[in-house]
């Protein structure tokens, strides 16, 4: 984890998972890096939000799988799911609901699959594009932690490989890409201010 700027109450928040995919943003902001996957995404926000003070908002940028043939460019998801959890079996057993799919205010029809795991083979992205339409291992918790915080999240993925065979090699060689992409979207889409 690793904080660039200072967090001010009534000013936006960037998240991001990597260095890699924040290399181009241009921004006087504050920058989360989280480091990957659920678990130091969670933590980290957490951590600033438990801190002080509060963002206004929080816009997370990053990179993505397409689960889909030909699903390409920069995407604001709508609703964000976890594809590594079994909240059916665990409703079984207790009674309770948990990771149910979460739904984002100002974000479009697209919707993510996130997990721990790097999606790099056929198959699963076979059994996940039944589902979603890109997969990422942060997105589902910055989700859940903005949501328990009541800040609003805007979450902005760019397609970095196919999540197929390959897809560790592809996202090694495209993140530079991927990150001047989704630098050129922070710079033409302003984050909302309170």
């Amino acid at each position: 984890m690793e904080l660039l700027g200072e967090i001010v109450a009534g000013r936006p928040l960037y998240v991001v998972a990597v260095k890699e995919e924040a290399q181009f943003l241009d921004t006087d902001l504050p920058v989360l890096l989280t480091g990957m996957g659920k678990v130091n995404a969670a933590t980290a926000l957490a951590t600033v939000l438990g801190r002080g003070p509060r963002p206004s908002g929080i816009v997370n940028l990053g990179t993505a799988g397409a689960l889909r043939p030909g699903f390409i460019g920069t995407h604001v998801i709508g609703t964000v799911l976890q594809h590594d959890f079994d909240g059916a079996l665990l409703a079984t057993l207790t009674g309770e609901t948990y990771g149910e799919p979460l739904t984002l205010p100002d974000g479009g029809d697209v919707v993510l699959a996130t997990g721990d795991a790097f999606i790099a083979d056929e198959a699963s992205r076979a059994r996940l594009a039944e589902q979603a339409a890109l997969v990422d291992m942060e997105g589902y918790a910055l989700a859940t932690v903005a949501q328990l915080a009541g800040v609003p999240l805007q979450m902005v993925k760019h397609v970095s490989d196919e999540a197929g065979d390959g897809a560790a090699r592809t996202w090694r060689e495209s993140v530079a890409a991927c990150a001047r992409e989704l630098a050129d979207w922070a710079a033409a889409n302003p984050p909302y201010r309170s």
